[in-house]
């Protein structure tokens, strides 16, 4: 990609957990391109900037609203400017950007996703687990708790999310550990692992697999209060002696049909 490549629009790029080498080579390239980018300080760590342009005017949003973020993406992409949209994690999950889509389409402003890396990715990566083990666990469950600044649909309330059993990955519940933990512990067995990984990919990263019952106590001792994810799976401690069929040799498929004779 080179600098005639991008046209003056607004490029929301998912910066990943915090480490910069988790970044996309597509999300690199545009933010070394930039003319602008607004960042959520409070959750993207200032080492993903490291390789941004000298003149590049860095602007934090951590301070600022809807309101004064806006307006100002879409005067500069109107004065022919690139400009970034640098959310923490993968724009997929809780990054808030749907209601600034709407805006800049009502603007007609051009814009692109860059997708990066959620933090349930790079957090079972360091803990060296697949979440899908076979015969063991094959689904997934990214969720939150209710907090002050968005409530969950009743529908999808943790303990009936809890009550599949599968590797279930919670955002932003720190400030409710207990209440989480008590509603987890209606459906997973107290000696479930717990992960919790409190800013991942960050430089003071931790990282510590724990009993469910003492998710709560071990959050409040450390006092993990903000960038927190739990995983909770059995898939933490698998040790039963199970194989994928993928590449099982008894195991045909178009690309390695069985052989005869």
């Amino acid at each position: 990609m080179t600098q005639t490549d991008l046209k003056p629009a607004v490029y929301f790029i998912g910066a990943g957990p915090g480490d910069p080498d988790l970044l996309t080579l597509k999300a690199y390239k545009i933010l070394a391109q930039a003319d602008i980018i607004l960042y959520a300080d409070s959750l993207v760590p200032k080492q993903i900037l490291r390789d941004v342009r000298a003149d590049a005017q860095l602007i934090p949003t951590g301070n600022k609203v809807l309101e004064e973020i806006l307006p100002l993406m879409i005067e500069k992409v109107r004065n022919n400017q690139i400009v970034v949209r640098l959310h923490s994690g993968d724009l997929t999950l809780y990054s808030a950007i749907y209601e600034q889509i709407k805006a800049l389409n009502a603007a007609n402003i051009p814009f692109e996703l860059v997708a990066g890396i959620s933090a349930f990715q790079a957090a079972a990566a360091k803990l060296a687990v697949e979440l899908t083990v076979p015969d063991l666990v094959q689904t997934i469950i990214l969720t939150r708790i209710s907090g002050a600044a968005s409530a969950v649909p009743e529908s999808e309330e943790l303990a009936s999310l809890a009550a599949h059993k599968a590797s279930l990955c919670l955002y932003l519940a720190a400030r409710h550990a207990e209440t989480a933990q008590a509603k987890l512990l209606e459906h997973y067995a107290p000696d479930t692992p717990v992960a919790i990984c409190f800013r991942v990919g960050w430089e003071d990263e931790k990282i510590v697999v724990v009993p469910l019952e003492k998710m709560a106590v071990v959050t409040q001792t450390e006092n993990l209060i903000r960038t927190t994810l739990y995983i909770i799976s059995p898939a933490l401690t698998a040790n039963q002696s199970v194989r994928s069929q993928l590449y099982h040799p008894e195991h045909s498929h178009l690309f390695r049909p069985h052989k005869k004779g």
